[in-house]
């Protein structure tokens, strides 16, 4: 298996690769090698588990949760050359990347020896990320020739595959959708009845994650006298820029902005959280939305991709995207307490759909029919 981030590097991807693995820990018949990345230089090899080993390659990291394109460029290199040592010496059934770029690279050139299977995460498909829009250009040729190879392409939603269509529509793709771990993120055992109304955001702070907007809302809701405030718990390379927007707007009070936040520290975080709101404009399957539902935190976001699936009777889809659409949603739940409510409970039961060991199966079931 290859991922170019791994937790603590990275975002949803790479938890979502470590929950999968989990799922893998004493399969029968499963040997399972990783090649991903570690922050500073020196690499490192993890076993976590007897039939699981992690090899990470130590790269010159600035930040956990941005890439920059010397950073890339450094992790095709030595994984590269680690790659085809492994491959030299090992037999290997078959190889999966989570991501096609640059992942999926490195399966594209060892095609001739061993099938591949590609997990499309959501900024490795051509879209509206804004910062990739070149990238996307003067990479679609490789894209196109790495999902042309790949014995299998998997999206982790229905709009994700509607996405990858529109870039290359004689693609065949399947879906597996992401999952969440219901034991771990629960609802709180008792409801918090304050007057107050707690909203949280989760993510990389990024532009993509449009989190101003929210500030904006909040702003908004706030000037018209109503009590609530809001958690973005996230780092990236928008950090600075959003606590100086917070400074300006006078909301410090209202408006925490935590950093990056423990993995082990999110369960209790959802759960001392009323709403969980995103604006979001692409996305594959949100992690953090799942986890939120689960914790039987009610939904509220922005039309994109992989919300279809999950937002049924537990949430609010927004199709004008504006800090204006976001605060009446936000509003709704804000003066109907009973629909908050019946939302939550909602939220808990919608998320016992969406399961890592059913992820799993599935995956399981496509190795076999691949190699």
């Amino acid at each position: 298996m290859l991922n170019y981030e791994f937790p603590p590097i990275g975002g949803g991807a790479g938890q979502a690769h470590l929950c999968l693995l989990r799922q893998y820990i004493d399969v029968e018949n499963l040997q399972v090698d990783v090649l991903t990345s570690a922050p500073k230089p020196g690499d490192v090899t993890e076993q976590l588990s007897e039939n699981i080993t992690i090899y990470k390659i130590g790269l010159h990291k600035k930040q956990l949760h941005f890439w920059r394109k010397i950073e890339v460029m450094e992790w095709l290199v030595k994984a590269g050359l680690c790659y085809r040592m492994m491959l030299r010496q090992n037999e290997y059934d078959l190889v999966h990347a989570f991501f096609g770029f640059p992942t999926g690279w490195l399966c594209y050139r060892s095609a001739k020896i061993l099938p591949y299977i590609i997990s499309l995460r959501g900024s490795d498909v051509p879209g509206q990320h804004a910062r990739l829009q070149l990238d996307y250009k003067i990479l679609a040729p490789a894209f196109r020739a790495i999902w042309k190879n790949a014995a299998v392409l998997i999206a982790n939603s229905q709009g994700l595959k509607e996405r990858a269509l529109r870039f290359m529509p004689s693609a065949s793709i399947e879906v597996i959708p992401n999952g969440v771990d219901t034991n771990t993120f629960h609802p709180a055992e008792t409801s918090d009845q304050q007057d107050k109304l707690k909203l949280l955001t989760v993510g990389r702070l990024s532009a993509t994650k449009r989190v101003e907007m929210l500030i904006d809302a909040v702003e908004i809701l706030h000037n018209d006298g109503c009590k609530l405030s809001l958690t973005i718990a996230g780092g990236g390379q928008l950090e600075s820029q959003l606590r100086y927007l917070v400074r300006q707007k006078k909301l410090d009070d209202i408006i925490e902005i935590t950093g990056r936040v423990d993995p082990e520290k999110m369960p209790q975080m959802y759960r001392e959280n009323n709403i969980f709101v995103s604006a979001s404009m692409q996305e594959g399957m949100s992690n953090a939305m799942l986890e939120a539902m689960a914790s039987g935190l009610p939904i509220i976001v922005t039309r994109c991709e992989g919300v279809q699936e999950l937002i049924k009777d537990n949430g609010i889809i927004i199709e004008e995207s504006s800090a204006e659409a976001i605060s009446k949603a936000i509003r709704k739940l804000v003066d109907d307490r009973s629909l908050l409510m019946q939302m939550a409970d909602q939220a808990s039961k919608q998320a016992e759909q969406f399961t890592w060991r059913h992820n799993a199966e599935e995956y399981l079931a496509l190795y076999e029919k691949v190699k």
